[in-house]
């Protein structure tokens, strides 16, 4: 059996990315002051970014079914017995389950994977499917898998912002003017699809390094015995210079020395709802054998 793998870019892996690996990707859309955009092909992090900053209306949205299907049958007729599909988490949009009502006309040709995750996590999961997929697994092994160790990932994130967080009706406006006053960062925890308050710091610094502990408390009690090379350590965030990106990175490697740290910014459908000078931490447990970092 020949099994495709396929993503989309919630998955923080881009086109050109994907084109090199043998993975295919879907953009997905966002739409900017009612007009419509695709991830990458129109619309990259940095006009989505001043976008932000501008204060534009910008609201994600799911692939159009005709998007999905299209691209499952051009994988199809490149002479793959089947494909599966993994999007991002349920519990955070209703692409996954649309999906799903879409490949049910395909006879198992097409398999949709809810992995219950998204972004940094989400790219460990698309990577593991492809290294299943090429020695030897089917759809439905992968899927079992994916499925089966759906929970076995973390992310912890701190917003810069509230005002784009204030819009999704999570926090009011009087609770964000309150802590924008008090300078207070508050920290999400994703896990299992749920976006949950997970803890609130006052300033960036300190947020920094509540994500750093919660990392290393679900190292040592989640995690514990699992080989550093079947730990994946995620930094991820919408920091506007590179200069930032390499000081978060760089932090998250010297706190997990001997562990692969993995950097991408977040998906412009994520983004939209974050803000920018987001940042993020994640860790996860990964089916491939990792190289290391020294």
């Amino acid at each position: 059996m020949r099994t495709a793998v396929m993503t989309d870019t919630n998955s923080g892996i881009t086109l050109d990315e994907g084109r090199i690996n043998g993975i295919y990707v879907l953009p997905m859309p966002v739409i900017v002051d009612g007009k419509d955009h695709m991830e990458e092909l129109t619309l990259s992090h940095e006009m989505l970014y001043k976008a932000l900053n501008e204060n534009k209306d910008i609201v994600s949205s799911q692939p159009s079914p005709a998007a999905l299907t299209e691209m499952w049958e051009k994988i199809l007729s490149e002479g793959y017995d089947e494909l599966v599909y993994i999007p991002m988490s349920s519990g955070l949009s209703g692409s996954c389950n649309t999906a799903k009502a879409l490949a049910a006309d395909y006879d198992g040709k097409v398999v949709v994977i809810d992995n219950h995750r998204i972004s940094i996590t989400l790219l460990d999961s698309v990577y593991d499917a492809k290294f299943m997929a090429e020695n030897g697994s089917s759809a439905e092994e992968i899927r079992a898998y994916l499925e089966e160790n759906a929970y076995q990932n973390d992310i912890y994130i701190t917003l810069h912002s509230l005002k784009r967080i204030t819009k999704t009706g999570r926090i009011t406006t009087a609770g964000a003017a309150i802590a924008t006053v008090l300078n207070l960062k508050p920290i999400l925890k994703i896990q299992g699809g749920k976006l949950d308050a997970y803890a609130k710091a006052r300033g960036m610094a300190a947020a920094e390094d509540k994500m750093i502990e919660a990392a290393r408390k679900d190292l040592e009690s989640k995690y514990a015995g699992i080989p550093k090379e079947h730990i994946s350590i995620g930094a991820a965030g919408t920091m506007e210079s590179q200069e930032t990106v390499k000081r978060w990175v760089d932090r998250v490697q010297s706190e997990f020395e001997g562990y692969k740290v993995t950097y991408r910014p977040l998906a412009c459908s994520i983004a939209s709802h974050v803000g920018t000078n987001t940042q993020g931490v994640a860790v996860g447990l990964t089916a491939r054998t990792l190289e290391i970092n020294k």
